[in-house]
Formats: C-alpha cells, structure tokens, sequence
C-alpha cells in the first residue's frame, strides 16, 4: 500500500512545508545567485546539457542551495539521488548504499551521492569513498562550508571538482523575496530601511532570509514594516551593519586602529561587533595576519604563528568555539611591542628592485649554471660564513652598481632592539672591512679562505 497515494488529494499539503522548501527550483534557470555556474556555458550547465556529471565538491556558507543543486542536478541527468549527513552517517550504511548502487548500475541507472557537512566527517567515513569514485560505482557531490583543502582528504579533492558557491547578494534576496510573495500571493510591505536591514540580517543565508519573510508574511497587514517592526516580530536585534558599505568599514577601521593603538578591549568589543553583526571571522583573521606583519613584526615575532594558530583553529572547529582563538590572536597583536621596520624596509626594497631591475648580484655569489661555466668566476671568493668566528664573514653581497644599502633600520622596541644592535655590530664589521680594502677581518684577500665548499 503506498501510504502517500493521496497526497495529491489533499488541497494544503503544499501550504505545510516550510516556504524554503516550497521554493526549491525545479529547473537550472530558477537557481538563484550562481551565475557563474549555472549560467551559460558555465560548468554546470554543460554538464548538464552532456547529462554527465563528474564527482564534485560544493564549497560555501550555509543556506545557498548546495543540497537543492545537488538534487537538481541528478534529476536533470536522470541519475538517483541518495544522500547522507556526514554528522551522523555510520560505515555500515555507506556500504550498502554502494552495494545498491551497483545494483541499480547493473540495470542502467546510475546514483548520485550526496554527502553533507563533509568537513565534519571522521577520516574513515570519506575514506570508503575513495575506492567507489574511482571505480565510478557512485558520482559523489559532497558539501562543505569549510575551505576542502584543510578539511578533506587529497585522495577526495583530487578525484573531484570544486565548485565555490557564493553568499546571496542583494539582488538574489530580491529575487528569492519576489519568488516567495509569488508563492504565498502577499506582498511584503517594508520601509526602504527595512529591508535594506532584512537583507543584511540575512548574511547571505538564503534558507535563513525566507524563514524570516515566511515569518513577516504572517504579521497582521498594516502599514509597511519599519526596522523596529523587523526586531520585534523577528526577535532579533538588527545591527547598523553592512559588509560591503560604511558600517563593515567603520568598524573594520576601528578595530585596526585600535590594536595598532594597542588597546586589547577596543580591539576585542569592535572584533566582537563584526563578529555579531555577521562577519565572517577569516575577514579578522587575515586583517591580523597583516597586522602581524605590518605593525608588529620583528618587534616579537612569534606573533604571527599565534594568528597562524587561531586560523587553523578556526578552519578546524568553526565558531562560536574559535572565537576564543580569535580573542587570543586580537591580544596577541594589540599587546605585541609595535613596529613598522619590517613594512618600511619592504616598500624600500621594492622601489629599489624596480629602479634596477636588470643588475646582475656580484659573481662570487653565483653557481654556475652548467658545468659548461665551472671553469668561469663564479663563486670565485665566496666565503662560506660558518667558516668565520661567530658566523659572519662581512662580505659585500651587493652589486658594485649599487653598493651596499640601507633597507631595514629596525626600530628599539621588543625584539627589535637585540636584532639592532645585531645588524649595527655587523654593518660596524663591514665598515671595518671596507676601510681596509680587500683584505678579509683575517687578513686574507677575497678567494683565501681555507676550502671551497661546492655549491653553498
């Protein structure tokens, strides 16, 4: 007895699936927002049109369709469609998901499998995949809302394609926003603000953003909805925050400024506005990534391997748990001694790179690039440093059109100040050297020293 026989019967059936569900697009042209996948001649698209789907990894936030494509696209090349949670998917189950498929295989029906939540999969469970995809029993299209590379194995990522799918902008909201007054035959009425905010409270989740309207379309009608209106039926506090306008860039500038200011608390409260207004975390993450570099740098330089960290700690766990890797790194930077000399010196090593682009490096630092050269001057009085007390022979490493220069002058903060008085004992060495002329601090000449060692 098939217990879903009347189904069709029942006039409300539709009306009790949630409005997400009800808007799931039925052809490649309904897909909202991935133009550049689903467009013409675009990857899935001719796929489609050869109806044969190659194994594929879809990689992005939550709520833009990854398992609707997934779906589309198997009823599209007429394949069947199996899927699974890698959060709750056993061994046992996977196998005989592959032994039926070579069942319907051997009748001429091929199985898309869709794996879900697939960074969150034990090593195992994606293992048992490998052998499946490459023989062809199953296609596999697997979903991630984590960068593959950190989190799948390469056995997975080389046997299958990844495809990035992005966030909704505001004008795929505008079309999923129109598609459901549509279905639901209202329209919603907002203040021009109101649904600037909706579209923001969003975060590009398309499944979150039509819960919201299916929960604004069944609010009393009246007058159109305000931003207060918004926060009280939606119980949610809307922020000031827009992550491609002024709010995402005020706040980005303070919380720069702040940690090169080095106030730790200004720089975790901005850090936790972004967070809370629906930033993505690695946006802070890489802005510390720089700082680390940009303003911290030698002054302590374990500082980057602490941001380093906090961005593995997050591609690992996600949040809210590596929220507390990202206050560690916003401390780490904010209360770091603060130094630019390594950022000054780079910019000053870039415009001389490019005022002399085609000076060629002194011959007694060269190899020969043949032995067909062996017999030629290269690294002809080049001094092997350890070979020389304390490991510093205060050679000339710098092409005679040039001659030596000052790029990096270190400032006297944190670490910085043991590499300045390193670097100003060194260049005093080689200032000693040049007054002396071509004798060596040992008395030898350039091409004295005691064995060559082969290719340093």
């Amino acid at each position: 007895m098939d217990l879903f026989a009347n189904e069709a019967a029942a006039p409300d059936a539709m009306e009790t699936r949630p409005l997400a569900e009800r808007l799931r697009p039925t052809r490649i042209e309904d897909v909202v927002g991935q133009d550049h996948l689903t467009g013409p001649d675009a990857p899935l698209t001719r796929m489609i049109t050869a109806r044969r789907l190659s194994s594929i990894i879809f990689w992005g936030p939550p709520g833009i369709g990854k398992t609707t494509l997934a779906r589309l696209l198997a009823d599209l090349v007429g394949m069947r469609f199996v899927a699974f949670s890698a959060t709750n998917v056993t061994i046992a189950e996977l196998k005989a998901a592959y032994a039926e498929a070579r069942q319907y295989a051997r009748m001429g029906k091929r199985t898309l499998l869709f794996l879900d939540e697939c960074h969150r999969a034990p090593k195992n469970i994606t293992e048992t995949l490998l052998p499946v995809m490459e023989d062809g029993t199953v296609t596999a299209i697997l979903a991630t809302t984590e960068a593959p590379s950190f989190t799948l194995a390469k056995g997975i990522t080389s046997r299958a394609r990844v495809l990035t799918l992005e966030p909704f902008d505001a004008t795929g909201l505008a079309r999923l926003l129109a598609r459901a007054e549509a279905e639901c035959g209202m329209t919603l009425a907002l203040t021009d603000e109101a649904r600037a905010a909706l579209f923001e409270l969003a975060g590009g989740d398309g499944r979150y953003f039509l819960n919201m309207v299916e929960e604004l379309l069944d609010a009393p009608p009246g007058a159109p909805l305000g931003v207060e209106d918004l926060t009280r039926i939606l119980s949610r506090r809307i922020a000031n925050y827009d992550r491609q306008g002024d709010g995402h860039f005020e706040l980005a500038s303070a919380f720069q400024k702040a940690i090169r200011g080095s106030d730790a608390d200004a720089g975790l409260y901005y850090g936790a506005r972004m967070v809370q207004a629906g930033e993505d975390p690695r946006f802070l993450l890489r802005r510390l990534l720089v700082m680390a570099s940009g303003e911290v740098a030698m002054a302590d330089p374990t500082v980057l391997g602490i941001v380093i960290a906090a961005l593995q700690s997050f591609q690992h766990v996600g949040m809210p748990e590596a929220g507390y890797a990202l206050a560690q790194a916003i401390v780490a930077v904010a209360t770091a001694p603060k130094s630019n000399a390594v950022y000054l010196a780079w910019g000053r090593a870039m415009d001389l790179a490019a005022a002399t682009p085609n000076v060629r490096p002194p011959m007694h630092i060269l190899n020969a690039p043949t032995t067909l050269h062996a017999s030629m001057n290269f690294k002809q009085g080049y001094e092997y440093s350890h070979d020389w007390p304390d490991a510093f022979s205060a050679q000339n490493y710098w092409p005679d059109e040039i001659g030596r220069q000052a790029v990096y002058e270190p400032n006297d903060r944190g670490f910085e100040t043991q590499i300045k008085r390193r670097t100003g004992h060194w260049n005093l060495r080689r200032d000693e050297r040049d007054a002396r002329g071509v004798p060596d601090v040992h008395g030898r000449h350039d091409g004295g020293f005691p064995e060559q060692r082969g290719d340093r």
